[in-house]
């Protein structure tokens, strides 16, 4: 009985994830104001794995305008 693991499939999720969330800490670091607390979308940011990330980019970042 064998379990191998697929990793290439698993290897590029895990490729975008530790992307978006470097990319969305670096973002939330310069931002200036956020939509909530920064602290809070640091932990969403690092346990929400790629829908974490997103969701700051959708959500918490706050218009430069």
């Amino acid at each position: 009985m064998s379990t191998d693991i697929p990793w290439n499939l698993i290897a590029p999720l895990i490729v975008i994830q530790l992307i978006l969330a470097v990319v969305g800490l670096i973002s939330l670091y310069k931002a200036a104001s956020t939509r909530g607390p920064k602290w809070l979308w640091v932990i969403i940011i690092l346990c929400g794995n790629l829908l974490g990330s997103v969701a700051y980019f959708v959500i918490g970042r706050k218009d430069a305008s």
